[in-house]
């Protein structure tokens, strides 16, 4: 598994564990997840600013940053759902 596949099924399962302790309308649940991303950028970009905290080379770039996250956010709108089970993330229990 890719660190990407494990970040989306760390960040999937914690969604619905919050949505299940904590139910709300599907909007307002999302609005807070992209939030929670627009929070992520934040950190993450003030680590790599004028003194870089982190050595890989990244430089934020606001405007482009935005433009890419809301391609991918269009682009995973317009993907079919996953045909095989066992990659949902587990919404609650039987």
């Amino acid at each position: 598994m890719s660190g990407q596949d494990a970040l989306a099924q760390a960040l999937a399962r914690a969604f619905w564990q919050a949505l299940e302790r904590r139910p709300m309308p599907p909007m307002a649940a999302l609005e807070a997840a992209a939030r929670t991303v627009g929070d992520l950028y934040r950190q993450v970009a003030s680590l790599h600013g004028d003194r870089p905290a982190c050595g890989c080379g990244w430089q934020p770039d606001p405007e482009e940053d935005l433009m890419r996250l809301e391609a991918v956010l269009a682009a995973a709108l317009g993907e079919p759902p996953p045909r095989d089970l066992a990659s949902l993330p587990v919404a609650g229990r039987a």
